[in-house]
């Protein structure tokens, strides 16, 4: 079983885009959107990815996570049938000291929204947090993408 360790945090500046190695735009969407296992398909770029994730440690920063590359033609069809609403963002990747983060700025009912994500090795690592880097806000289910769609940060 994959277990995803991840802290989210608010990002307070533009900075980071000057430091972005590599940007991508996503669309995704939900095809279970409930705590105990989202399903999302995803275009990210030119390839498409099918992703089960399961609920959240007591922390909110641990959870399993099953991925999966599909073709895009499939994820074209599965969006079709997805919950309503759907995420669109830009992910910029920054490498910061051994960890990269990943910068999601969204769009649509999320304009406005935008949050810094580190995947870690254990929950107690260190790692460098640049400048930008705002307020955590891992485990709170409000910046859960499956919670963007169905409560869009506009409508807060």
């Amino acid at each position: 079983m994959a277990q995803e360790i991840e802290k989210k945090f608010l990002v307070c500046s533009e900075a980071f885009k000057a430091e972005a190695t590599k940007q991508t735009r996503i669309t995704q969407g939900y095809l279970s959107s409930i705590p105990e296992r989202t399903v999302r398909v995803r275009v990210k770029g030119s390839k498409g990815f099918i992703t089960i994730k399961g609920i959240g440690n007591e922390s909110g920063a641990s959870r399993y996570e099953w991925e999966k590359e599909i073709p895009l033609k499939e994820v074209e069809e599965l969006l079709k049938i997805c919950e309503p609403g759907v995420i669109d963002k830009t992910r910029y990747e920054v490498k910061a000291g051994k960890y990269t983060f990943e910068i999601d700025e969204f769009y649509g009912e999320n304009q406005g929204l935008t949050v810094a994500e580190i995947e870690l090795s254990s929950e107690d690592d260190k790692f460098d947090k640049p400048a930008w880097v705002g307020e955590e806000v891992t485990g709170d289910v409000k910046y859960y993408n499956s919670m963007l769609m169905k409560n869009p940060y506009t409508k807060w």
